[in-house]
């Protein structure tokens, strides 16, 4: 560091007591002529701090020069390897300014530093887990998860096991982080892990490892003055993870479990929390039986004065570690196995040692009597050998009493020993139900999580600090070679030049501890000799390492012959020998060891042997299990041995450092102890991290950010895409010293300081380009105000000039327009004279033309009447003559016709008397034989039924009688009270008065309508009459002529043909045509003015009068004459269908419109069937224009085809049920051909819904014609196809066939619901189907409960799919991408970007793109508006979340520049939502646009801070005090005070549940509420579409013309 880097203004740092390092600036420097050099610095507070020395010792580096301070601009920096100046109090100054920030992590290259906040902090929910998930450490900011995402990574990336050391003193955190940590691997979600995405929830083994962190807390952890919840052991856990990198075990290791705490505690301290927990917790049966009143009845549990702990419930705990026991396998028998050997420990605790020189124990002490009882083993064995002992010589067995102090020792050392015992019984039962045989094949790779013990240093440290720090010695100096091999292997691979870099080695340290004559040795041996003592070991250590070569790690304290002092790498610590020995051996007596191992409790025994064979190192035969019971190694070997294991386990792992701080003594939340974090940052490690990288070259940029913080370095002629090449013009242009920096392969490396020279640079230029452009626009405003009162004077010489011009053009308009006044005024004077004289003249011309005119008309009107009157005096004479001519000739033809008809009369009766002429009569009459018959049965039919009308109308008319004769009574009544009552308004006596009338009126009508059916039967009974007379005639006329048999037999035939066609016609109307004239061919009877043998109505040639009887007779001799029908006035106009009711199947003619037409002459019976079909089917609309005229074009089929066929052929095709399954799911659902969605030509209706129109309409005809089981298959295979082409489409692809296929399933739905309202059952019951009802009832429910089920899986894997489209889209196109010119900010590369043209691979125009397509697809298929503002709110509400989540973890993106280019993106979305009609969608991304107006707000006062709550009213205090935190300033921005974050902590609640710091994330597994929408109103028109593409459907073409035609 040169003295030249210090000028006026440098800030460096100076020690302080209360602070540790205190800023202070630069006053004043002087360097005299002798080379003394005197610098005067001034902190804050005023102090002056001075430095003096000379150039020579500056120069040899023998005096350090003050540390320099960092710019601001890197104060809080997330990683302190960024620092310019990386020296001690940078340090301690970034992660203090980070903590009054709340950012309670800092990255120190390798190492995560952890800062207790001693608060609960938002930073461990799911939701933090799921964004650290899958992401690049340093891509979001520090976080432990961070550390176990790396660590994940680099497991599969290396197929290398990783280790995570979490170390820290006790309080600053270390467990809460290994809780969190192991909570990640197995809660976090991330596809590479192969785990199936779409399981709810974790893995029965993940459950399992969360759960042994409350075990192992309860009976491991302890409350201390230093920590609540203090871990008391060491703790190793393997995470295993197999080929598919799926957790399938976990193993746990402990180290060192603090015995001495279960019989002594200090004040303010608590036991074990498991005891605690067991009297808070117990039920009441339990506590009675084992005597378990209170915690102050216990001497174990009241020594430390408190027995709970301020917001923690014990009794809640014991639940929580009950259900932890359970999930682990153990059994609640087996669980209260355990807590019962708890109770007796508390019991033993509270066994009476009493007397003065040997000990007693009363024989009636409960607290004996009960433990002994518990752990079944004899009372009186157990009270002797607590108060005795028994030493063995050769020849003998002596046995003593115990002092009091001895046997309290005794006594403890059972409850310890037991307590152990059950702790490892414990581990290795979590072990092997983690960790089974089967699950140790599997294992593939394993993360471990090591929660260690920090250095410890107190006033008295004993055997347990010993062991702490001599575990840290070994810890320090792995990490030490760890980051120097990481540190020289960057080099190397960098390939610059280096020389080997020294650090500080604690070997010596560690093999002074743990050699052949070292420490542990030496106190194994005292430990092994039966007079051994702690003063002789002592004074062995003394001798052993009071040489000069332990001179610099082992010294003997001034004033203490009982204490030794180790110099460890973070603190010399001096040790009490006192119970060293006593503490290593952590034995019992034979006789008791003897007395327990032969206890009557089998738990007691199966945790004894469990102990005894960990303490092996393995697992033991049965003959020897008694042997290492008595032969237990001293505390010091295994932990030794444990130590060196878990250190070749660490060393074969790639490690990952998380070191904890504990911020000050007293656990306050956000308070910063400057001294005691330094200490900390000394002892854990971290300031020798950064000497080691300080020795050499501490930061390294890549070439491309190097280029993009320093471009502006050099002339833009050295720019170019080459980055390297730039780089060392940059290099050569401002450093001339090149030792100062190394160029490697892929970086640039430089010493320590060289940044903060580079900065200054960077920004001495930036002020020289500032002041360029200050003096460029001050010139152009210059001029700007030059220019414009240049303008205005230019502007006040028109104006004059302009209003002078005005003035003289006013002065000659005003003379013009003088002389144009006077030239019309004279001109109308003139012109008015002359129009007087003019009119004279014209009226005296019109009186003369008048009186000429009438005399001419009154001569004209005498001609005329004159000519009129011989008109018609000649008219009469010629009319006169004419028609004397008209009657001679009449009369002559008269004579001639009469003469002929004579002839022919003549000619008539001669052939009458011939017997062919006889024998066409009796044909005759036997045909009207049959007829009448015929017509008598129809007769007497209708006799019948008008007798049941008689009847029934005789009913209705008493009914109305009686009726009416009531409602008179009633009437009269209420006439009668109302009278009495002259209250009674008068509307109600007029509505009564309406109602009698009316009831009159319907009783006159009925006497009417009785009178006239009356007349009719009168009319019928003549008739009848009349048709037997005749009858009777011609049978006996029949008679005379037998051989005429035969065709009586032909017209038998003939007439039950016509039955049979009346029957069918019935049949296929559904119409009762019994009374219908059509089958009857009744001739009409005899009239007296015609005569009797000639038809009564014939459709061929017409004849003017009777003389064509002949030839009539001739034309017609082979035709049968058909009578116009009867018409039955009741029955007219009843037949016709109620209105609303649609009948697909009927394609006959209405019957009503049949009997007004001539469909049954004989000559026009085809033709007119089919024009009144054809006008039918036209008034019904059933059928296209391209349909009719295909229908016209085709040969026209009979009739009886056309009556009989429809009902046959659609049942014939409905049972060809594979043929039609067969077209239905190739032709409509597989390969249909879904059209394209486009807006400027909009698909019809019917092009989009003709399979469900058609699927529909299959359907519908199934179940009218009772093939409910067929239907049901069908409906079957249909869903699931439908459901397999919407699923088997993934990615862009989904959108056009889900979008279509989810529009048609609701229009299935909607025309099912319609067919089910038009099925009647009385319809059922007439086709002979009433058994199948109840089936078509339960089948209707389930296919429309089923098609509401497929239209929500179809919805529900659409969302999938584009939410998986869009989550790729959101980050890259919302937050990253910059499309607002003039705004681009740095972090993205703005100058390296513009050479390489490289962005991010999605922008918003993608993101729109993806929008209009997906809104084209629902609009273009008919989606439901509904469905489309869930899908498109739910898109956006996942929009708004992923980008808030985002912004809110990525501190490098909170910039106000930034914030703007977020908040143009959101614009357009917000323009597109408008442009939709979607207003209720901008409101999904309300959180994300109050997050980028924050960061645009001023953040300056105490009013800022208001306003921004103001403005970002959805945030939540901890979002706004995130986003503040994470704030980054720009070049010349004024930073953030302390005391506004301060100000803003403040508000955020400790435990308020609506205090989210990340919104909840939109799950891509979760398609999100959908509501059904309503049925639609379906448009018929679909059911006759087909389109032209559509071939091989033959079955279903004809089944839609047959049923719609």
């Amino acid at each position: 560091m040169s003295l030249d880097t210090y000028v006026k203004g440098t800030n460096c740092w100076f020690t302080d007591i209360n602070e540790g390092w205190i800023s202070a600036s630069l006053v004043t420097k002087d360097v005299a002529a002798d080379g003394k050099v005197t610098m005067t610095f001034t902190d804050d507070n005023g102090k002056d701090h001075v430095f003096t020395s000379t150039l020579a010792k500056i120069k040899d580096h023998s005096v350090e020069l003050p540390p320099l301070r960092n710019p601001p601009l890197l104060e809080g920096t997330e990683d302190l390897t960024n620092l310019s100046y990386l020296n001690e109090p940078a340090v301690l100054s970034n992660i203090r300014t980070r903590y009054s920030h709340c950012n309670i992590y800092t990255y120190s290259g390798i190492v995560l530093i952890a800062a207790n906040p001693f608060a609960r902090v938002n930073l461990y929910s799911q939701d933090i887990i799921q964004a650290y998930s899958g992401r690049r450490r340093g891509e979001l900011e520090p976080h432990l998860f961070a550390i176990a995402e790396d660590a994940y990574r680099c497991m599969i990336r290396d197929e290398k096991n990783q280790t995570i050391v979490v170390s820290g003193e006790s309080g600053a955190g270390k467990t809460v982080s290994a809780k969190f940590i192991m909570r990640y691997f197995a809660t976090a979600d991330d596809g590479e892990r192969g785990t199936d995405s779409s399981k709810a929830g974790m893995s029965e083994t993940e459950e399992q490892i969360l759960a042994t962190n409350p075990i192992m807390e309860a009976f491991g952890n302890a409350k201390t003055t230093r920590n609540d919840n203090s871990s008391r052991f060491g703790k190793f856990t393997e995470i295993q993870f197999d080929k598919e990198r799926n957790i399938i075990g976990a193993r746990i290791r402990t180290y060192l479990l603090e015995r001495s705490r279960l019989v002594y505690q200090p004040e303010h301290e608590r036991n074990y929390h498991i005891f605690y927990q067991l009297v808070a917790g117990a039920p009441p049966s339990e506590k009675k039986e084992l005597d378990l009143q209170s915690i102050t009845q216990f001497h174990y549990l009241r020594q430390g004065n408190v027995t709970t702990i301020n917001g923690v419930d014990d009794a809640a705990e014991f639940e929580i570690t009950q259900r932890a026991l359970s999930t682990i396998g153990i059994s609640v028998q087996v669980q209260w196995h355990i807590f019962r050997l708890l109770a007796a420990l508390l019991h033993i605790g509270n066994i009476q040692v009493t007397g003065r020189t040997d000990a007693i124990i009363s024989d009636d002490d409960t607290s004996l009597i009960t433990a002994s009882k518990v752990l079944g083993i004899p009372l009186s064995e157990f009270k002797k050998w607590l108060v005795k002992k028994q030493m063995t010589t050769r020849s003998e067995k002596i046995i003593s009493s115990l002092r009091v102090d001895q046997s309290l020792i005794v006594r403890d050392s059972v409850a310890k020993y037991i307590y152990s015992a059950l702790f490892d019984w414990l581990v290795s039962n979590i072990n092997s139900s983690l960790s089974s045989e089967a699950v140790a094949s599997r294992i593939h790779s394993f993360i471990g999580v090591l929660d260690i013990y920090g250095f410890e240093h107190f006033k008295k440290n004993s055997f347990e600090q010993f062991c702490i720090n001599y575990a840290n010695e070994k810890l320090q100096q792995e990490f030490n070679q760890h980051v120097f091999k990481l540190e020289q292997e960057e080099y190397i691979r960098e390939k610059i030049d280096w020389k080997f870099i020294e650090f500080s080695d604690n070997q010596p340290c560690i093999e002074m501890i743990e050699g052949k004559l070292g420490v542990l040795s030496l106190l194994d041996e005292e430990s092994r000799l039966p007079a051994g003592s702690d003063q002789g070991w002592c004074n062995k250590l003394f001798t052993q390492f009071g040489t000069e070569k332990h001179k610099k790690w082992f010294t003997k304290p001034r004033f203490s012959n009982a204490a030794f002092t180790i110099s460890h790498y973070a603190h010399d610590v001096t040790y009490e020998c006192e119970g060293f020995l006593e503490k290593n051996r952590d034995t019992l007596p034979d006789e008791l060891l003897n007395l327990i191992k032969n206890s009557d409790n089998e738990f007691l025994e199966e945790i004894l042997m469990t102990s005894a064979t960990i303490g092996a190192g393995g697992s033991l035969s049965e003959d020897k299990r008694k042997s290492v019971i008595n032969r237990k190694p001293t505390l010091g070997s295994i932990f030794k041995g444990s130590l060196i294991q878990l250190m070749d386990t660490i060393n074969s792992t790639n490690v990952h450092y998380i070191r904890c701080l504990k911020p000050n003594e007293a656990k306050q939340p956000w308070v910063f102890d400057a001294p005691m974090v330094l200490g900390q940052l000394r002892a854990c490690g971290v300031l020798e991290t950064i000497r080691i990288s300080c020795a050499g070259y501490p930061s390294r940029w890549s070439f491309s950010e190097f280029v993009e913080r320093y471009y502006m370095l050099v002339n833009s002629a050295h720019w170019g895409f080459d980055t390297q090449k730039m780089c060392s013009s940059i290099l050569e242009a401002t450093i001339k010293e090149a030792d100062k920096y190394q160029v490697g392969e892929t970086k640039i490396f430089f010493r320590a300081g060289l940044l903060a020279y580079m900065e200054n640079l960077r920004t001495e230029k930036l002020n020289v380009y500032a002041t360029l452009i200050q003096k460029n626009m001050r010139r152009f405003v210059c001029q700007k105000k030059y220019q414009t009162a240049r303008r205005a004077a230019i502007k006040l010489q028109c104006f004059a000039r302009k209003i002078n011009a005005q003035k003289a053009a006013r002065t000659l308009r005003e003379e013009h327009s003088a002389k144009l006044l006077q030239t019309f005024l004279r001109g109308y004077i003139e012109r008015k004279k002359y129009v007087e004289t003019r009119n004279h003249i014209l009226r005296v011309q019109c009186a003369i033309r008048a009186k000429q005119a009438r005399v001419a008309f009154q001569k004209m009107r005498e001609t005329n009447g004159a000519t009129k009157i011989q008109q018609i005096w000649r008219g009469i004479q010629v009319r006169r003559q004419y028609q004397k001519d008209i009657n001679s000739i009449v009369l002559v033809q008269s004579c001639i016709r009469r003469t002929r008809a004579k002839k022919v009369l003549a000619a008539l009766k001669a052939e009458q008397r011939s017997v062919n002429h006889l024998k066409e009569i009796s044909y005759r009459l036997e045909g009207k034989v049959v007829e009448l018959t015929r017509a008598l049965d129809l007769a007497h039919q209708q006799n019948k039924q008008f007798d049941s009308q008689v009847a029934s109308l005789e009913g209705q008319v008493r009914s109305w009688k009686e009726r009416y004769e009531s409602l008179q009574l009633s009437k009269s009544k209420e006439i009668a009270l109302a009278a009495e009552n002259p209250t009674v308004p008068k509307a109600e006596y007029e509505t009564l008065k309406a109602a009698n009338a009316e009831l009159q009126s319907k009783y006159d009508e009925s006497i009417e309508k009785v009178r006239t059916l009356d007349q009719e039967i009168a009319k019928l009974t003549d008739s009848l009459a009349k048709t037997k007379e005749e009858i009777n005639k011609l049978a006996a006329q029949a008679k005379v002529k037998p051989e005429d048999s035969e065709t009586v037999v032909a017209l038998k035939r003939e007439n039950q043909y016509i039955k049979e066609q009346l029957a069918q016609l019935s049949k296929a109307t559904g119409r009762d045509t019994s009374s219908f004239p059509v089958g009857s061919r009744v001739l009409s009877p005899p009239n007296s003015n015609t005569n009797p043998m000639s038809p009564s109505y014939s459709a061929a040639d017409k004849y003017e009068n009777s003389y064509s009887f002949a030839k009539d007779m001739m034309t017609h001799k082979n035709i049968m004459p058909v009578p116009p029908p009867i018409q039955i006035p009741h029955l007219n106009g009843n037949l016709r269908p109620p209105k609303g009711i649609r009948n697909r199947s009927n394609s006959t003619p209405d019957i009503a419109n049949l009997e007004n037409t001539t469909i049954f002459k004989p000559q026009k019976t085809t033709n007119s069937v089919f024009d009144n079909l054809d006008n039918h089917s036209r008034n019904a609309k059933t059928m296209s224009s391209d349909d009719w005229s295909r229908r016209v074009a085709r040969a026209r089929p009979s009739i009886h085809s056309m009556i009989e066929q429809p009902e046959v052929e659609i049942m014939r095709i409905l049972e060809d049920e594979e043929g039609l399954q067969e077209e239905v799911l190739n032709g409509l659902i597989k390969n249909v051909k879904i059209p394209s969605p486009s807006l400027s030509t909009l698909p019809s209706p019917k092009e989009v819904m003709f399979p469900s129109h058609l699927m529909g309409l299959l359907t519908t005809q199934m179940w009218k014609y009772g093939f409910v089981k067929e239907s049901e298959r069908l409906m079957i295979n249909v869903m699931q196809a439908i459901q397999q082409q919407s699923m088997s489409i993934s990615g862009d692809e989904s959108i056009i066939p889900c979008a279509y296929w989810l529009s048609n399933v609701h229009e299935l739905l909607s025309l099912i619901c319609i067919g089910e309202q038009e099925i009647t059952r009385e319809e059922y019951v007439a086709r002979g189907n009433e058994g199948v009802w109840s089936e078509y009832e339960q089948l209707v429910s389930t296919v429309k409960y089923e098609l509401e089920c497929l239209e929500y899986n179809i919805f529900h894997v659409w969302m999938k799919s584009l939410k998986k489209q869009l989550n790729k889209m959101i980050i890259p196109a919302i937050i990253e991408s910059q499309a607002l010119p003039g705004f681009i900010t740095n972090d993205s590369g703005r100058f390296f970007n513009k050479l390489i043209g490289s962005s991010p691979t999605f922008s918003m125009d993608d993101l729109l793109m993806l929008f209009n397509k997906i809104w084209r697809a629902m609009s273009c298929y008919y989606v439901e508006h509904t469905v489309v503002r869930q899908v498109m709110t739910e898109l956006l509400k996942m929009v708004g979340v992923t980008g808030f989540n985002d912004l809110l973890m990525r501190r490098n993106f909170c910039t106000w520049k930034r914030a703007m280019q977020i908040q143009y993106n959101i614009t357009r979305i917000e323009e597109w939502c408008k442009g939709h009609d979607l207003p209720e969608g901008t409101l999904q991304l309300e959180h994300l646009m109050q997050a980028t107006k924050l960061l645009q707000l001023k953040k300056a006062s105490q009013n800022d801070i208001e306003i921004i709550y103001d403005v970002c009213w959805m945030l939540t205090p901890s979002q706004v005090q995130k986003l503040v935190q994470n704030y980054m300033i720009a070049d010349y921005e004024v930073p953030v005070s302390p005391d506004l974050i301060k100000a803003i902590a403040v508000r955020v609640a400790a435990n308020e549940k609506n205090d989210a710091l990340l919104l909840d994330a939109i799950s891509l597994e979760d398609a999100g509420s959908f509501e059904t929408p309503e049925l639609r109103e379906v448009d018929l028109e679909g059911e006759r579409y087909l389109p032209a593409w559509l071939v091989d459907l033959s079955r279903l073409k004809s089944l839609m013309h047959l049923v719609v035609v």
